[in-house]
């Protein structure tokens, strides 16, 4: 069972991974750090297509990386 889950984990990060490195930029530079959140905030701009899917498939294999980093603690 460990041996399962310690796959899954390795597999779960590496999709992890290739998800935020294929999301695109927000913002560059030290003014876009500070007012990239602000324009978030308000929602100036909605995902669309596929920078959703990819915030989404991020969002879900986080999650999935912290359930499996737990199991795994737990079986030990």
């Amino acid at each position: 069972m460990l041996t399962v889950a310690m796959t899954l984990l390795i597999i779960d990060a590496i999709v992890l991974i290739v998800f935020v490195l294929l999301q695109s930029g927000k913002s560059a530079g030290l003014s876009g750090a500070i007012s990239g959140g602000a324009e978030q905030l308000f929602g100036k701009q909605k995902a669309r297509g596929v920078d959703a899917i990819l915030h989404r498939g991020t969002v879900t294999t986080g999650v999935l990386l912290f359930v499996l980093t737990f199991a795994i603690a737990y079986l030990l």
